[in-house]
This record gives C-alpha cells, structure tokens and sequence, in this order.
C-alpha cells in the first residue's frame, strides 16, 4: 500500500507580457500533468519586463523597434516564438496587439485571486496569456481585467472598485522589485519549494524531471526548511 500523496509548491516567476512565461506556462501544466502521484500547488508571482511604461502603456510597434532595432530582427524573433508556441498549442497574434501595457494591475490583479485559491489565480493567469498574446487585448486597461476577473470566477464590482484603487500597488511593487534583488534576471523562473530554481521555459520534461525529484528529496526528509 502506497503512503499519502506527496505534495510540493512551485512559485512562477512571470510577467503576463513575457511570451517565453506563457509557453512556460503550458509546458508546466504539461509537465504536472505527466506527474500525477505529486500534489502540485502553483503560485504566480509578479515580474515586470519594464517597470516604467507609463500606466496608459506605449504604442507596441514603436516601442518594440525601440527595443530591437529593426522590422527584420522584430519579424525574426516573433516568427521563432510563435514556431514554438505553436508546438505548445498557442496561437500568438503578435499583429493583433496595439499596446503594451504597464503590468502592475495585472498583478494586483493575480495577487487577489490567490486569495479565491490556487485555482482561480491559475484561471486568470491563463487567461490573462491569452488575452494579450492571442487576442491583442490591453491587459493594462481595467475593463480587461474586470472581465477576465469575472471570467476566473472573482467578484467582478470587488475588482473593479479595488483596480480604481491604490491597494496592493507598493506590495507588488515589492516584490517584482525583490525577484531582481534575487537574482532572477529573466522569467519565467520556477521556484520548487521555495528554494529550487529552474530558470527559462524548460521543456515539460524537464519541469516533470525537477518535480519528481524535490517531491521524492521532500518525502525522504532531505529538504532543508527555507530560512
């Protein structure tokens, strides 16, 4: 007879605008899936890529040429996220999307659903990916993010009166700004047991590979308790 289901916590590291976070995110829920003797509870944790965008956020064109350089280059590194996402099941519409969003509210937004369950914040954050790379929706505009609250299974009229709202607003600054204090200089990065990082979109069976591990090391005792 086999002993009681192991149990660990993986944190993301992620900004819902990081394109390499939502492929991460599918090869999780892929690599979990593929782990079912391990109880896998997921937290998503804030990262802004930029910080400074304004919060009616910037044109998106002009913006990422700003940031790479040229149409080629541009063209060059959506044509190979969108390959790979493809593989993922994702249908990135890189055309579609006219803003890029200040992420902060977003993330206020994800740190209230974790308190509805581990559940519902998976929902949004999902939903959220979708969103803004297969829908070209301003993640950044209120309305959006009522609506995908909603569609998570929040109280809808509660989001929107906390969004108009400064609550929460230092608390994820925080810690967004506590993640590059650590260390972590690019995400998604998962956090196994808070102490174990994998860094980058790792294939699913690598992500499967870390949880049998920590989940094995934790039910033999070996695991050190996070200081």
């Amino acid at each position: 007879m086999s002993g009681p289901k192991q149990s660990i916590t993986v944190d993301v590291v992620s900004d819902v605008v990081c394109p390499w976070c939502f492929i991460g995110q599918k090869r999780l829920d892929k690599a979990v899936a593929a782990v079912p003797e391990v109880d896998v509870e997921i937290r998503w944790r804030p990262f802004q890529l930029d910080p400074t965008i304004p919060s009616q956020g910037r044109n998106r064109r002009q913006y990422m040429l700003a940031k790479f350089g040229s149409e080629e280059r541009l063209r060059e590194i959506h044509a190979n996220v969108g390959q790979v996402g493809k593989a993922e099941g994702i249908d990135f519409d890189f055309g579609a999307i006219a803003v890029s969003p200040n992420t902060l509210d977003a993330h206020r937004l994800l740190r209230w659903a974790a308190s509805n369950g581990g559940e519902v914040q998976g929902r949004l954050a999902r939903r959220l990916f979708q969103l803004y790379f297969e829908e070209g929706k301003n993640i950044g505009d209120h309305a959006v993010l009522v609506e995908a609250a909603r569609e998570a299974g929040m109280d809808a009229p509660v989001v929107e009166a906390m969004l108009a709202t400064d609550a929460d607003r230092d608390a994820v600054a925080n810690e967004a700004a506590t993640a590059s204090h650590m260390g972590i200089t690019g995400v998604p990065c998962f956090l196994f047991e808070g102490k174990y990082a994998v860094m980058g979109a790792q294939d699913s069976a690598v992500l499967a590979d870390a949880i049998r591990q920590i989940a094995a090391a934790k039910a033999r005792g070996e695991l050190e308790p996070v200081q």
